[in-house]
């Protein structure tokens, strides 16, 4: 079976614009959270999120091209674009063997926010012919694929928050298969809007820690209300390993393994024994082929929700017995960012193997006897880790777990 390498990382979120100011930020413990700025949130219970902080899109893409792009695309063509330049894959030479899948949670809902306004506002024939384009969740694939001239595969997963995750199992297996002899994966998401933050306040799941941003995101503590919505996009380069070789690509990590799962048991809730979690988690060190103890660092789901942390913690006593390793969520400092999260973790698992570091959960004050494990506690952990799992398990019961190794 062909072996797969990540050859190149892109990253923009809500601690960093790059990869390495992303990674700088997190072991630094820096929290992304602040008052939302992208519109007026002086009316809603929630008025805190994590966004992607000084994102001049006009700059990047010029004024005209911009404009009809939604964010959750112009994020995406950035962090692609360092991956790509990270990899030096040259995808003209053999562009109907690279492949591109993209995942997202709620595709351009700013373009569909706004198409709704102005046929309410205007009328129909003020809609924008752009509008059905910029909402539709492929249609950041098909941008990356435009851009770059991908001729290969190209796909979107929408599973909530594991799509990005399952963009990049699904982009392992496609190499694997030998359907094609390199990815670009990843997700983005940009869903800090009107309906987005009003709609999961509806639901009562997010923090309502409004005098306090850089606090309310803290998985695993006592004192966790709900999670902080956050934006960005992260992109990994995937290769056959001997190609990857043959050209002299810059390896930074193996992806080892991927395993997936349904819970079929609720729209929004977590099975309650951590059922689909921990098939997921098995399934992934089983195609991995690794033992349990070869396991040196997980990043957690860990959304800062009571139910959804209290569910993972139990799912990896489960899979891990009493040996569990060290875990952390990297959500305390970048809010959740539903369908790029799967991504972003991925490219902080590779960053965790490259640099022997293990970035930490902030936040964590108040014990809860529920989460009773090493989720490496405010501060990032020199450690000898070779193999690293990452988590994520989305709306609808979808769970997703990636394993990676040293390069």
């Amino acid at each position: 079976m062909r072996r797969v390498v990540v050859t190149g990382i892109g990253v923009v979120s809500p601690v960093g614009s790059t990869a390495t100011s992303t990674w700088d930020a997190l072991v630094s413990g820096r929290s992304g959270v602040g008052k939302i700025s992208l519109f007026d949130p002086s009316e809603f219970p929630v008025r805190i999120a994590a966004e992607v902080d000084g994102f001049e899109p006009d700059a990047i893409f010029g004024r005209r091209r911009a404009k009809h792009l939604d964010r959750v695309t112009q994020l995406a063509m950035v962090a692609a674009r360092e991956a790509i330049d990270e990899s030096g894959l040259d995808i003209g030479v053999a562009s109907d063997r690279v492949g591109v899948v993209w995942g997202t949670g709620v595709g351009g809902i700013g373009a569909f926010a706004d198409g709704i306004s102005v046929l309410n506002d205007r009328g129909p024939e003020w809609v924008s012919p752009y509008s059905l384009p910029m909402m539709i969740p492929n249609m950041t694939a098909g941008h990356i694929a435009m851009e770059w001239g991908i001729r290969g595969y190209s796909s979107c997963t929408v599973t909530a928050c594991s799509a990005s995750a399952q963009a990049i199992g699904e982009g392992l297996d496609l190499i694997r298969i030998g359907r094609v002899d390199s990815v670009v994966c990843g997700g983005s998401e940009a869903a800090v809007t009107r309906v987005g933050i009003a709609a999961f306040a509806a639901m009562k799941a997010l923090s309502t820690r409004n005098d306090d941003p850089e606090r309310a995101s803290r998985p695993f503590d006592a004192g966790r209300d709900g999670f902080v919505m956050g934006e960005g996009a992260a992109a990994l380069v995937l290769e056959d390993r001997e190609a990857a070789i043959g050209r002299g690509a810059p390896i930074l990590a193996e992806l080892l393994g991927y395993g997936v799962s349904s819970d079929a048991y609720h729209m929004t809730q977590p099975h309650p024994e951590g059922d689909g979690a921990v098939r997921a988690m098995r399934a992934a060190l089983r195609d991995a082929e690794v033992d349990v103890l070869a396991v040196g660092y997980v990043n957690a789901h860990g959304t800062s929700t009571p139910p959804n942390d209290r569910i993972e913690t139990l799912a990896l006593r489960k899979v891990f017995g009493e040996r569990v390793p060290a875990v952390s969520s990297t959500k305390s400092m970048t809010g959740h960012t539903l369908g790029a999260a799967g991504a972003l973790e991925a490219a902080i698992c590779v960053q965790a193997l490259k640099h022997q570091t293990l970035p930490p959960t902030i936040n964590q004050e108040t014990a809860d006897p529920d989460c009773d494990l090493d989720y490496v506690p405010n501060e990032a952990r020199q450690a000898q880790v070779e193999v690293a799992l990452t988590n994520s398990f989305g709306f609808g019961g979808h769970n997703a777990t990636l394993v990676f190794g040293m390069a």
